[in-house]
């Protein structure tokens, strides 16, 4: 029983969970984590949508079981190694879709929002069944999704979006969806064995490059935005401190990813990096102190 449970947990993965808290950022932007209704709803939010989002895990493990056998981890995923079946597969689907959708239908009770949610859904759909196979498609796909994230939490805490939070969203999404395609092709060039079907869209020459002006766009548009006149007179001029951890950060990514060669999972390297933790922890905390408390140095 215990065996099973933990294969739900696996095949819904909720590791991957940590990804959609995006949805915090706008509200942690605007000063609003301190308003405790706006948390509430960001963590209902939160829950239904991370539910949505597994659903959509679970249909593309279910779609992509023979690819994934063929793949040296995707392999050990439950439906892949027959720990979960093909109709438990299509039962869990029905029962996260069915929670999830019902936390913004009668708890946040939003039109917009659930428009959000659904254009997410579908999107994923159509990604996991077509859009996946279409190299750059695929990456930038992914990247909408993040944004599609921060617009639902902007919708949430009734916070407007910058084009700085909207911009940088979708190029950090690029850079992390890059870094993990490279990994498919080193991979492929290493074993033989093609994971994707959109891999002869890509090559470790390209990506390389792709890699390295997408670190240097979101760096250059991070300390652009720290150095804004806007940001200035909303936070004062300190928050450009903030920008050595984002420097930091990119930097050590481009190492696991060039160096140690251990960029597959952007989530699976978060939740096992400690540096990155460390580097990641600093920009809260610094960025925190800057614009909840004023601090200055």
């Amino acid at each position: 029983m215990m065996k099973k449970l933990l294969s739900y947990l696996r095949l819904i993965r909720v590791n991957q969970w940590v990804k959609n808290s995006f949805i915090f950022l706008p509200a942690f932007f605007s000063l609003k984590l301190t308003d405790t209704h706006v948390v509430l709803q960001l963590l209902v939010s939160f829950i239904g949508f991370s539910l949505i989002a597994s659903s959509v895990y679970v249909f593309n493990d279910m779609l992509d079981v023979k690819e994934d056998r063929l793949h040296p981890v995707k392999r050990n995923r439950p439906l892949a190694s027959g720990l979960v079946s093909t109709a438990e597969g299509i039962g869990l689907i029905g029962v996260l879709l069915a929670i999830g959708l019902s936390i913004f239908l009668f708890f946040i009770q939003d039109p917009l929002v659930l428009l959000i949610v659904l254009l997410y859904l579908v999107q994923n759909v159509l990604y996991t069944i077509k859009l996946k196979h279409i190299s750059i498609l695929d990456i930038v796909i992914i990247a909408v999704g993040f944004v599609l994230r921060i617009a639902l939490g902007g919708l949430i805490s009734d916070t407007v979006l910058s084009h700085w939070i909207i911009l940088m969203t979708f190029v950090l999404a690029l850079f992390l969806a890059l870094a993990k395609r490279r990994d498919d092709v080193f991979n492929f060039v290493r074993t033989g064995v093609s994971p994707r079907k959109n891999l002869q869209g890509y090559n470790l020459e390209f990506l390389n490059v792709a890699i390295t002006c997408m670190a240097t766009v979101v760096v250059v548009c991070y300390v652009m935005y720290c150095t804004s006149e806007e940001v200035i007179n909303r936070f004062g001029k300190n928050v450009y401190l903030t920008s050595f951890f984002v420097i930091l950060g990119m930097l050590r990514y481009l190492q696991l990813t060039f160096v140690w060669l251990i960029s597959g999972s952007p989530t699976a390297v978060l939740l096992k990096n400690r540096f990155l933790q460390v580097i990641i922890l600093g920009w809260i905390l610094s960025f925190f102190a800057i614009i909840y408390y004023n601090l200055k140095w």
